[in-house]
Order: C-alpha cells, then sequence, then structure tokens
C-alpha cells in the first residue's frame, strides 16, 4: 500500500507495534551464510555450552533486520530512510525466543533542506518475555507539506536507550 503522510502528519508519541515473530535454526544459519559471520557464539553447540549464556546466540544484525522488516508498512513516497542511530544490542536472543517491536514517534526536528523534516523514530525489540533485546533510534527524512509551514520540532522522550556515547 501507497500512503503519502507529510512531516507535519507525524504526531509525537504515537506509537505502533508489531506481532511476534519466533527467530529459528534457519534463521540464524541463513543469516550466518549471507554476512560470513560463523563466529562460534552462533553456530557451535558444544563450545556455547562452555559460555556465560549457555546456548547459542542470533546474530544481533540478524535481530535488528528481522525487527525492521516487521515494523515495515505502507510505502510513504514523500519519506525516506535517513539511517540508524544508537543501536544497542541489549540482551541475547537465543534460538525459539519470539520477538516484537514497538515503534514510537520520539523527536521531530529540523533538517538543512527547508523542505523537508527529520522524525525519529525509537524502535525497541522485546523477547517473550517482555525483555527489552535491541534498541535503536530510526531518522525518516520527511517532506513538508509546504514550505511556508510554521516549523514542528519536539521530543517525547527518551525510552529503552541510553544516551551515553560507546
Amino acid at each position: 500500500m501507497i500512503e503519502e503522510r507529510y512531516f507535519e502528519e507525524y504526531k509525537l508519541g504515537a506509537e505502533r507495534r508489531t506481532l511476534g515473530r519466533t527467530i529459528t535454526e534457519t534463521d540464524v544459519v541463513l543469516h550466518a551464510g549471507q554476512t560470513g559471520d560463523f563466529y562460534p557464539h552462533h553456530m557451535d553447540v558444544e563450545w556455547c555450552k562452555t559460555q556465560e549464556f549457555g546456548q547459542r546466540v542470533a546474530h544481533g544484525t540478524l535481530i535488528f533486520s528481522v525487527a525492521v522488516g516487521m515494523t515495515a508498512g505502507a510505502v510513504n513516497p514523500v519519506a525516506f530512510s535517513y539511517g540508524y542511530d544508537r543501536l544497542r544490542f541489549i540482551k541475547p536472543v537465543f534460538i525459539g525466543d519470539t520477538i516484537s517491536a514497538r515503534v514510537m514517534i520520539a523527536e521531530k526536528r529540523e533538517h538543512k533542506r527547508p523542505d523537508h523534516g527529520m522524525v525519529v523514530e525509537r524502535l525497541e525489540v522485546v523477547n517473550q518475555r517482555g525483555e527489552t533485546v535491541l534498541a535503536c533510534d530510526h531518522l525518516l527524512l520527511v517532506r513538508r507539506s509546504s514550505r511556508s509551514a510554521e516549523p514542528e520540532t519536539g521530543t517525547a522522550g527518551a525510552v529503552g536507550l541510553d544516551r551515553t556515547p560507546g
């Protein structure tokens, strides 16, 4: 579905949530093959038994990719992804865990292009126990409905992210 949504139409604090998605053995093996990341943390059951978590851990980049895909909805032809900031892998995700995602409009700010504004979507991924496993900010560059429109910016709070660098 295609749905135009201009900068002014994004409301601070607005949320959307996804359904759950179980991470499988196949997900982990395919991701390892696609990325070349065959580290034992993801691939070696016996080695993992000797480590802190006692079992294989899904790749953080796999969880990020799946979660971003889960949050994708309508195509907005007046916006595009500018990137992701402050990505954190907070807790491990294991094979068999079910994740879901919450996206909140956390901030709206000016951009150097006067006919566009920046919308910051806070993405928080949780497991089946309600524990946050991943958090990041998705930056969207969104066209304004009018160049003469009064700037509308602000923040809706910092949920789930450590604001300290590194």
